[in-house]
Order: C-alpha cells, then sequence, then structure tokens
C-alpha cells in the first residue's frame, strides 16, 4: 500500500517535471528552435492540427526558422495561425516555404523572459509540494486505520520528503539551464 502510494507520487512529481520541460521549450530565446511552434495549431480540413503534423519545421541557420508545408494550400492557415499566436512573430510566405525570423531579444525582453521562468519554476515546486502533501495525508491515514504502523509512517514519511527534495533540485537545474540560456547573448 504505502509503495503504491510512494509510486503513485514519484510519477506525479516526474510528470509535473515534463510539463515544466515542454512549457520551457515552447519559450522563444532568441535562438531559432522548432518546438517554440509546438502550441501552434492549424485549420486543417476542417480541424485543428499541430502545426508540426501539417509541415516541416527546420531551423536552417541560428536565427531562423523554415516551415515546409506538405500541402501548399495550408501556407496561408499555417501563417495566419502564426500571426495570431502569443509569439510575436512576422511570418514570410513566398509561396512555397515560410520563413520565421527570430529577432534578437532585447534585454528587456530577456529580464521578462527570466521572470516567467522563474514564476513556472515556483509553480512547478508548489506542484510537486502538494503533490507530498497528498501522499504524506494518504499514508496518515493508512496509521491511523493501524494499516502500518507509527516507524513505517515516519520512514515513508522521510522517503517522501528525499524523492520531494530531488525533484525540487532537478526543477532548479532546469530553471537555471534555461536562464542562462536566455540571458547569454
Amino acid at each position: 500500500m504505502v509503495k503504491e502510494i510512494l509510486s503513485a507520487a514519484d510519477d506525479k512529481m516526474t510528470k509535473t517535471i515534463h510539463v515544466l520541460k515542454s512549457e520551457f521549450a515552447t519559450m522563444k530565446a532568441g535562438r531559432a528552435n522548432p518546438t517554440i511552434l509546438d502550441r501552434i495549431e492549424v485549420e486543417y480540413y476542417g480541424s485543428m492540427t499541430a502545426i508540426n503534423q501539417v509541415a516541416n519545421i527546420s531551423a536552417p541557420e541560428p536565427r531562423l526558422l523554415l516551415i515546409q508545408p506538405w500541402e501548399k494550400s495550408t501556407l496561408k492557415a499555417i501563417e495566419k495561425a502564426i500571426l495570431k499566436s502569443d509569439l510575436g512573430l512576422n511570418p514570410s510566405n513566398d509561396g512555397t516555404v515560410i520563413r520565421l525570423v527570430i529577432a534578437e531579444l532585447t534585454e528587456e525582453t530577456r529580464k521578462n523572459l527570466v521572470k516567467q521562468v522563474k514564476k513556472a519554476g515556483e509553480d512547478a515546486k508548489v506542484a510537486v509540494r502538494s503533490i507530498r502533501r497528498d501522499a504524506n495525508d494518504k499514508i496518515k491515514a493508512l496509521k491511523k486505520d493501524s494499516t502500518i504502523t507509527e516507524d513505517e509512517m515516519k520512514k515513508s514519511e522521510d522517503e517522501i520528503q528525499k524523492r520531494t527534495d530531488n525533484h525540487i533540485k532537478d526543477i532548479d537545474k532546469l530553471v537555471e539551464t534555461k536562464e542562462k540560456e536566455i540571458m547569454s547573448i
């Protein structure tokens, strides 16, 4: 019973870190990275489809993204979706491909992005701590029902705390790495 609680808590904490990583991947850091387009969806034959499902996206240069749709008829829809997105990018359509020039970030923009990164990191830490609290509550309930002993409860709480600390360290490393990426010119 305790193992399942620990395992479930660990899985949830790991998923929280995966969510944070994907959130960081979609933040533009002044370099061309195809993952910044992952959240953008294009209307394709009447349904919303991820942009990477209707086109090939590459970064031939450090500040350029090249979007090559598999069907030329989707060019306008892709262009429209990029313009409507919160990325602030201006697509250049030449009739066969769309070019996205990633502008160099200003100092102010970099600082704002770092604030967003830190907030996302803090939100992830809060989520991990919430998972820890839920797991501890379940373990205390087992103790209350006399399913486990006091020693087993303490040992389990210590194990959850260790796992929580490890995940918090991982989050701190991710935040630090993303911060360095954004602030490097």
